[in-house]
């Protein structure tokens, strides 16, 4: 028994100090890991792990930066920022309020802040009882008006603990609609979106700045040594082409087209600078209001209620979100169309150039050119007779003349001055979602191809293409790229870029550029289909145009809808001003450029050159209407003329008993003074005047005592022929004697 205890005893010992020898192994082993992870630690990891306790015990506070602006031209300002609030509560905050009080605390606040915010209650309660949310914001936007109600109310309520406002920034466009598609606009996080605000948004939104500090436990701010400050960066503002006052004018223009010819598919214009290719105006109709890009215009909003589809069903919301997809888009920039006859400056610029043909040379036209086997018809089925020149042919806007000397340049040489003008390409201005041209390929440009080409049919350019290819010819042949931001400048007013103009190629010789000038100036002067754009006192050169749309075909195959359009350009100092206006799906029964487009070019040149500085070769009294009434008709006429009045005598008195206008009033628009020599009744019914050749309807329109206002074409000594389209009083109306009416005149005879 002795010696198996001693055996026993023995093995003991040597198994403890083994396991005593593996228990020291393995204790200094992970001492030497975790030393070495210490050391991996403080080394390796240093930086990583100091930052997560940097982050922990540290927060950042952003600053905004302030957007920049976008300004005309003058230093207007179209775009900026202003300080709007935000009102918010506590949920939870409220919820212990109520539970401390037993007051229905909650009830209190939806009911008051729902009135002074023209909310629903019930609404704005279940989201005050949602404890989910911290945070929930009962209306943002506010003006200073509302901020200072709330605030009061806060006040009076005993509510700061629970109710709380904060200055927000938000983008302003102060003249609301004006240049809408070309400004675009800012989401909520003031990023830009369409627009200049989104081709410029890098520049315009500047680098937000932060505030750095550390924080303890609680969440209260350590001592300042621990903070940085790194401060916001503004924005630089945009200083524009565009000029407020012209594009108020085009704007009114194209709106005016919009409702007057009932256009189904939006009318567009450019106003550009022809020697810089500064784009002075730009407009799409209907505009919609940046400062509430989510709200449809009165057309997009009509089309959206009689759709059909049930609001809120997935039809209806879909249906709206293309309309505001089409409302925002720069239609100018953005959409193709088949230019028509505007074109035609195009092809008589490559044939001239290119020696093909000369304005003197002579062509004939039956109505029809067979080109390929195919007829191909002129706009004139009668025809344009036989023994014109080209200058006649262009100032007509003859087809079969555009298809001879297009065959006569070569389907090469005539794809080549294509190119030369810009159409294969986009022009490169400054603004968003330019689209690309369609054309021929040039293997396939065969002899119908050509000739329909010719006249501006079966391919699609841009407006601000067709603007851009019309200004080399306006400014004597040299190409020009259009933009629109002039200069980039920052808070203090320093340029920090500025666009460089540079001298463009040559497309045409300055012989042929003048030359066509010169022949279209005659054509609007004269008879050429561009006479309803004539201003007098000015020199006006312009071409209307008519295009079919053929990817819209009715139930035979036809196509039946048009696009009327005019282009036109005049002088001003050394340099130019060129306008295109395009008018897509005009409704009414007249839908060529020469009647939706035209005159309102010219409407627009006879408010744009005086403004610019082109003083007209026609004086224009402004002297005050004398007051006449019981002087001799021969002293009042005396008198009249002194002060370049005109005036029309009715009756065979020998005293003037009444007049038209009032004495102490000056002539508008070209209004006539007329001179009654005998008694005439207080009121007179208006009649339907539209159809009338302008001098019939003026000489019953006078000798019914009215006082007439021209429209389209302003001025008698251009309108005589023309035709009244509109009238600003109803028939069947009684009115005044001596009551203004407007009437809305162009020449209905001329296709394009």
């Amino acid at each position: 028994m002795k010696i198996e205890g001693h055996r026993f005893g023995k093995n003991t010992l040597y198994t403890t100090k083994r396991r005593t020898l593996a228990l020291s192994v393995a204790m200094a082993l992970f001492a030497l890991y975790l030393c070495a992870n210490i050391l991996r630690l403080q080394t390796v990891k240093n930086g990583y792990y100091r930052n997560k306790v940097f982050d922990q015990i540290t927060t950042t506070a952003t600053l905004k930066a302030q957007r920049g602006h976008i300004l005309d031209r003058d230093m207007n300002v179209l775009a900026t920022g202003k300080t709007t609030f935000r009102v918010f509560v506590s949920t939870r905050q409220i919820k212990a309020a109520k539970e401390k009080s037993g007051d229905a605390i909650d009830e209190r606040i939806a009911a008051g802040l729902a009135s002074l915010l023209s909310l629903d209650e019930d609404t704005l309660l279940k989201k005050i009882r949602n404890t989910a949310v911290l945070d929930v914001t009962v209306k943002k936007g506010l003006d200073g008006e509302e901020y200072a109600r709330v605030i009061d109310w806060i006040g009076k309520e005993g509510l700061s603990d629970l109710v709380f406002t904060e200055a927000q920034y938000a983008r302003d466009y102060p003249e609301n609609t004006l240049a809408a598609h070309v400004l675009g606009f800012v989401g909520s996080d003031s990023q830009g979106l369409y627009g200049l605000e989104y081709q410029y948004d890098s520049l315009l939104r500047g680098e937000d700045g932060h505030y750095l500090y550390a924080k303890d436990a609680a969440g209260n701010e350590l001592p300042i040594e621990y903070a940085t400050y790194v401060p916001a960066k503004d924005g630089y503002s945009l200083v524009t082409t565009l000029d407020s006052y012209i594009q108020q004018r085009l704007e009114y223009r194209i709106e005016q087209i919009r409702i007057n010819h009932d256009v189904e598919n939006r009318v567009c214009g450019i106003v550009m600078d022809t020697k810089t290719g500064a784009i002075l105006a730009m407009a799409t109709s209907s505009p919609f209001d940046p400062n509430d890009p989510y709200t449809l215009d009165s057309v997009s909003a009509a089309k959206l209620l009689t759709s059909g589809y049930a609001e809120g069903s997935d039809e209806y919301k879909a249906y709206k979100k293309s309309l505001l997809e089409i409302m925002w888009s720069n239609k100018a920039v953005g959409e193709l169309y088949e230019p028509g006859s505007t074109f035609k400056i195009v092809t008589v610029a490559a044939a001239l150039d290119s020696g093909a043909a000369t304005m003197q040379d002579l062509f004939s036209c039956s109505g029809s050119h067979v080109v390929g086997g195919r007829r191909i018809r002129c706009h004139k089925t009668t025809g344009h007779g036989s023994g014109f020149t080209l200058a006649y042919g262009l100032q007509m806007s003859c087809n079969p003349t555009m298809m001879q000397i297009a065959e006569r340049t070569g389907a090469d040489t005539f794809y080549d001055y294509v190119a030369r003008f810009g159409y294969f390409k986009k022009t490169g201005i400054d603004l968003p979602s330019e689209a690309s041209s369609i054309f021929h390929k040039k293997e396939a440009l065969l002899s119908t191809e050509l000739a329909t080409a010719s006249f501006g049919q079966r391919f699609k350019v841009t407006l601000i293409q067709q603007l851009t290819a019309v200004a080399a010819v306006a400014n004597g042949g040299i190409a020009v790229k259009p933009y629109v931001v002039e200069r980039i400048i920052d808070a203090d007013g320093n340029t920090v870029q500025a666009h460089e103009s540079t001298a463009g190629e040559r497309i045409i010789s300055e012989s042929v550029a003048n030359e066509i000038s010169k022949v279209l100036c005659e054509g609007v002067s004269g008879e050429g289909g561009a006479k309803n754009a004539a201003v007098e006192g000015y020199e006006i050169a312009a071409k209307t145009g008519t295009s079919q749309k053929f990817d819209i075909l009715d139930a035979n195959g036809n196509s039946y809808l048009r696009i009327g359009s005019t282009v036109g350009y005049s002088k001003v100092g050394d340099g130019g001003v060129a306008i295109i206006l395009m008018v897509d799906e005009p409704t009414t029964s007249v839908k060529y450029g020469s009647v939706v487009a035209a005159p309102y070019i010219g409407n627009l040149f006879s408010e744009i050159l005086p403004y610019l500085g082109q003083k007209s070769s026609v004086t224009e009294s402004t002297a005050e209407v004398p007051s006449l009434i019981g002087k001799g008709i021969s002293e009042a006429k005396a008198l009249l003329s002194e002060r370049g009045i005109r005036c029309e005598v009715f009756g065979d008195g020998k005293t003037v008993l009444s007049q038209t206008p009032s004495g102490g009033e000056i002539p508008i628009d070209k209004t006539t003074v007329l001179l009654f020599t005998e008694p005439q009744s207080s009121y007179v019914t208006v009649e339907s005047y539209c159809g009338l050749p302008l001098a019939e309807a003026n000489e019953r329109l006078m000798r019914e005592g009215f006082s007439i206002v021209l429209e389209g074409i302003e001025n008698r000594a251009l309108a005589e022929g023309a035709t009244v389209t509109a009238q600003s009083i109803p028939p069947g109306t009684a009115v005044k004697r001596g009551e203004r009416i407007t009437l809305r005149i162009v020449y209905c005879d001329f296709e394009d």
